[in-house]
């Protein structure tokens, strides 16, 4: 014998009634795709795969897209086309946003007019890393190295015109000795060409190089910080040294121009939240980042004071790229 089962009107309606919150948030969520300037198992891309994970709860779905290639301009040059519908945005390092303007002699966008600032992520600090081959364990031994072979010894970085390629600028102009830059596409084949011997030297951040550092397969003779680095704890920094030089990089989220306030609010309290959690935090602190979680008005006063604290140095070097 069938047997039927009857649900009362009003049990329905009640039943009915309490699905529809939820239907109808699932509805309201959007995707968000994170757009990132370099290849993956960079600092960038792990950065942007961290948050990915934090923000699930609060799109439909969340993607990394990369874009690799011109230092990140790749990546920059397609989020500033993107709609600004708040389903599309960018983690980028400082460098394209506050060192590009003055290297450049023709720059496609605009690091400020044609983007909507929406969280600073992080500070992370630089290393100065030796390859296999070359054997310098101190930079005391690697600026003597530098001055007795001029221009020979080279150092890779993400790309030309990065905030790590003025790191090694810089450093060269303050140790009085002449290196050769060769840029990559990104900080992971850099440190292919650095365990294959085709470079001497890498500026970049901890991140890039801390794993292949503990196992024995470079040597992170500095980093860049005012403090040592928790990932290599046992390593100097530039001033412990004897250099007089502190330098430090952020990353950061943007979207297009033209986003409305409160959907670039919302998708900042979003990651705000995301960061303060304590698993993701915990994991940010593990890679090398200081988590931040900033307001879109904390970012842009950030960046401006960056974009006129680097045009000075930048100019001094007298680097221009067409």
């Amino acid at each position: 014998m069938r047997r039927r089962f009857a649900l009362s009107l009003p049990l329905a309606i009640a039943a009915l009634g309490g699905l529809l919150p939820t239907v109808a948030q699932a509805q309201d969520k959007a995707p968000l795709k994170i757009v990132v300037g370099f290849p993956p198992g960079g600092s960038a891309d792990l950065l942007a795969r961290l948050m990915a994970d934090g923000l699930r709860n609060d799109f439909s779905q969340v993607v990394v897209e990369n874009k690799p290639g011109a230092g990140g301009r790749l990546a920059i040059g397609l989020v500033k086309r993107a709609a600004p519908d708040g389903q599309t945005v960018i983690i980028v390092p400082s460098g394209p946003m506050v060192l590009f303007p003055h290297v450049y002699k023709k720059l496609d966008y605009d690091p400020v007019a044609d983007f909507t600032p929406i969280s600073l992520l992080g500070h992370m600090q630089f290393s100065v890393v030796a390859g296999p081959s070359t054997p310098v364990k101190t930079v005391q031994e690697m600026i003597a190295r530098a001055k007795a072979n001029p221009g020979k010894g080279t150092y890779g970085s993400p790309g030309q015109g990065t905030l790590p390629h003025f790191m090694g600028i810089l450093f060269a102009q303050r140790a009085g000795a002449e290196l050769t830059h060769v840029p990559f596409q990104g900080g992971a084949p850099a440190n292919t060409a650095l365990l294959g011997g085709h470079i001497d030297y890498k500026f970049d951040v901890v991140t890039e190089t801390a794993e292949l550092h503990r196992a024995g397969k470079v040597r992170i003779i500095a980093v860049t910080g005012a403090k040592r680095d928790a990932q290599v704890p046992e390593v100097p920094t530039l001033q412990e040294q004897g250099m007089d030089m502190v330098a430090t990089a952020w990353f950061a989220m943007y979207g297009p121009a033209g986003m409305k306030p409160e959907l670039r609010d919302a998708i900042s309290s979003a990651v705000a939240r995301a960061i303060q959690t304590p698993a993701l935090r915990s994991k940010l602190v593990e890679q090398g980042y200081d988590p931040v979680g900033s307001t879109p008005a904390t970012l842009a006063t950030t960046q401006a004071a960056d974009l006129k604290r680097w045009e000075g140095p930048i100019k001094a070097t007298g680097i221009q790229i067409d």
